[in-house]
């Protein structure tokens, strides 16, 4: 079993929780978070005692994305951990419910487009920093966006890059409901207990109905958008781009 001390997992009542934890560094997730939370979810999903899946992260904040700096290091291993949990959350059978507070960048955003009920705290933000960053959409972003919100507000939430609050999110169908900062866990537990009480053969295929006139076409834009992502990666403008975030200071991409 991979193991990450940043990513803690527990069973309760039929939902699998799984909680982003690394609060030092805003829950930036490094691949062995990833690794971690894939083969917590691709277990989950042949369990018979999991029948709806729950993540959060602490109270402060979701996750401000990738860590950088192991991308940095790293590259092709982060990239290649990152695309996995994508492909993992993409493809789950079950039910899974996201309770969001704080920060949610990058992935932390992305990511929600694959879940089935997203609830958010009031002070909840979210944005999409990957063309700022000298990288390219991810997680089927760049394919789901254009046809949840039309090409203008798919390409200024990925082309800006700039934040926006819940109740923007909620208005473009990225999240269900608004709470108070202090009862999203308890909400987002309630609703995954609420799909943990439905038939389970029913509640998995009218997923599967529900995902099913984009599945084979989505599984092959994550996979084109992970390539690029990797090329771009390595690339002068993500260095200059990764060095201005360690340096704190503004990149300049004059040069290219």
């Amino acid at each position: 079993m991979k193991i990450s001390e940043n990513i803690k997992v527990v069973k309760e009542s039929f939902v699998l929780k799984i909680m982003i934890d690394r609060p030092e560094a805003l829950n930036a997730l490094t691949s062995d978070m990833y690794d971690a939370m894939s083969e917590a979810l691709e277990g989950a999903d042949v369990d018979p005692e999991v029948r709806a899946i729950l993540i959060h992260g602490n109270e402060s904040c979701f996750t401000s994305g990738n860590d950088l700096l192991d991308f940095k290091e790293r590259p092709e291993d982060a990239a290649k951990s990152a695309f996995c949990f994508m492909v993992t959350v993409s493809q789950l059978t079950k039910p899974i419910v996201a309770a969001v507070t704080g920060p949610a960048v990058g992935i932390g955003t992305t990511i929600l487009l694959h879940h089935d009920l997203v609830v958010a705290g009031e002070s909840t933000s979210f944005m999409l920093p990957f063309v700022n960053l000298g990288v390219c959409p991810e997680a089927g972003s760049s394919y789901l966006l254009p046809r949840m919100l039309g090409h203008v507000k798919a390409a200024e939430l990925l082309l800006l890059g700039e934040p926006f609050n819940a109740t923007a999110a909620r208005e473009m169908g990225i999240i269900n409901e608004i709470v108070p900062d202090k009862d999203v866990f308890a909400r987002g537990m309630e609703l995954a207990l609420k799909l943990a009480s439905k038939p389970p053969a029913a509640l998995r295929l009218s997923k599967s109905l529900i995902k099913k006139h984009s599945d084979g076409r989505l599984n092959d834009i994550i996979k084109d958008e992970g390539d690029l992502f990797l090329s771009l990666l390595t690339a002068p403008e993500a260095k200059e781009a990764f060095a201005a975030f360690a340096e704190k200071r503004k990149p300049d991409f004059s040069k290219f």
